[in-house]
């Protein structure tokens, strides 16, 4: 069948609320290209141009002959097995959200999609078609079905009130000043083209979301959203940290095994827990400095930019200042956690650490009666009152930017004592801490606790514990263990476990 008919046949399969979308996902506006941070707002505009004609005219011709180039480019691209380009990018997005949205072309060719992710070196389960999506697209597009169509235009009205949102912006006077968004799919663009101009006038991001939430939140409550929905709903998604769907994200386990009982332990309920919160896991047993810096080397690679999460537990002996490697070697743990989370690939994206090793050699001694002992080795903006808001501090957008972030930005460091004491370990199944901690994630899966909640929790349970030295004095102490955070959203644990033989490469 000739080509042209078959796309013309393709696209007439694919509702109106799928094309926005599917428009919405090709045009990924944090895909990882060299106009990523400049000011070329002329380039963003024209990407702009099929929305807004398609919200001013009320059919999608522009977005069909945008969807039959992307296409044809895919039909006559040549994957060559150079170094990795902004096409390559772009037909990985392409093709993810057609699967995403069940509209994949038939006679798409699934090989170039293969060859594209052998550029990548992407593993078996890293083919998965769900990694290439963008969490936070995901999220905003559930925001976007959350919204009944009349809300989205008081969005817009908003919008076109503040002069600064609007400024030197050609596309927003094609769309005009009122949008009837009653024809089927004309909500969805009007709301992405809004996402999509302010993502490139810098004033949302996918961890700076205020802007957005604050035009949300004029929207009248009584008939904002659908059934089941609210405003603080919609706008408590936008708070959290964006990690839909399977991967969540990459999991390194690094673990030292002299003199640890229990190491192996450690390593198969770390690789479980993450397993089930639907991270791809790297393990390294009895790591060297030299290993660190080859993980460090990895985790820089292009397909890292694809995941929304990372975590590492790092297990071994330590001090107040430093960890030990398998070769004897101490690693400074300020080193680490400065250098790891510096890393461009996890930029605005949250990252975990799980620091299980001694900060030094003090217990809290329980002293007196005979204990029975586990064994042990060592902004919402609607202010309620005027008074109080008057009283606040005006913080405008001039003074606002979300352009430049401070490298220690996103992190979360959990630590498995607090600092010049012990971490205990059982004898037969390793740190008491990562134990506790892989049981209560486990229990939360499904959930939607905080991991922040899920550490406050583990707080307690972990202090609760009496544990004894193993040497002659037979010292009975208890366990304290305390996080750091620059967190700037809340992450939650997924609402769905994700047992391996759930997940499928792709193409198939």
């Amino acid at each position: 069948m000739d080509e042209v008919i078959q796309v013309t046949q393709w696209l007439s399969s694919i509702t109106p609320r799928k094309k926005a979308k599917l428009f919405f996902f090709t045009t990924h506006a944090d895909a990882p290209t060299p106009t990523v941070g400049s000011n070329d707002v002329d380039t963003h505009e024209e990407t702009q141009l099929p929305l807004a004609t398609t919200v001013a005219l009320h059919n999608f011709k522009n977005i069909d002959e945008f969807l039959k180039k992307k296409v044809n480019t895919f039909s006559c691209y040549n994957v060559i097995e150079n170094e990795i380009t902004k096409t390559d990018y772009e037909h990985l997005r392409f093709y993810s959200a057609c699967k995403y949205l069940d509209v994949v072309p038939p006679f798409l060719d699934l090989e170039k999609i293969s060859a594209i992710q052998n550029k990548f070196e992407m593993t078996d389960e890293e083919r998965d078609y769900r990694l290439l999506l963008d969490s936070a697209d995901l999220v905003l597009e559930k925001v976007c079905d959350s919204l009944k169509p009349a809300r989205v235009p008081q969005m817009w009205t908003a919008l076109r009130k503040d002069r600064n949102l609007i400024r030197g912006v050609k596309t927003i006077e094609i769309i005009g000043f009122f949008v009837d968004p009653n024809p089927t799919g004309i909500k969805e663009c009007l709301f992405f083209f809004i996402l999509r101009h302010l993502q490139m006038i810098k004033k949302i991001s996918r961890v700076n979301t205020n802007r957005l939430e604050r035009l949300i939140a004029q929207c009248d409550e009584s008939s904002a959203c659908e059934e089941g929905r609210t405003i603080d709903f919609i706008i408590d998604s936008l708070r959290c940290y964006p990690t839909e769907l399977y991967p969540i994200g990459s999991c390194l386990i690094l673990c030292v095994f002299e003199d640890r009982d229990g190491a192996m332990q450690e390593i198969e309920k770390t690789m479980e827990i993450s397993r089930h919160l639907g991270m791809i896991t790297h393990t390294e047993k009895n790591p060297t400095k030299e290993t660190i810096e080859l993980v460090k080397k990895e985790l820089m690679k292009p397909k890292y930019q694809f995941y929304s999460s990372f975590t590492c537990w790092f297990m071994s002996h330590g001090d107040s200042n430093s960890m030990l490697l398998a070769d004897g070697e101490t690693m400074e743990r300020e080193w680490f956690l400065t250098s790891f989370p510096d890393i461009s690939t996890f930029q605005l994206k949250p990252k975990v650490f799980f620091m299980v090793s001694c900060l030094g050699a003090n217990k809290f001694r329980l002293e007196g009666a005979k204990f029975k002992c586990q064994s042990a080795t060592c902004d919402y903006y609607d202010i309620g009152s005027a008074l109080i808001r008057n009283r606040m501090l005006d913080i405008t957008d001039s003074v606002s930017d979300i352009s430049y972030v401070q490298p220690m930005m996103d992190p979360l460091v959990a630590y498995s004592t607090i600092p010049d004491h012990l971490s205990g370990r059982a004898n037969t199944h390793g740190s008491i801490y990562v134990d506790r901690a892989c049981v209560l994630m486990s229990e939360n899966i499904s959930r939607g606790r905080r991991l922040t909640e899920i550490l406050e929790h583990l707080s307690q349970d972990l202090h609760e514990i009496l544990q004894e030295t193993m040497d002659e004095d037979r010292i009975v102490y208890k366990q304290a263990c305390h996080y750091d955070s620059f967190f700037r959203k809340t992450l939650k644990l997924p609402y769905t476990r994700h047992p391996k033989e759930d997940v499928h490469s792709a193409p198939q």
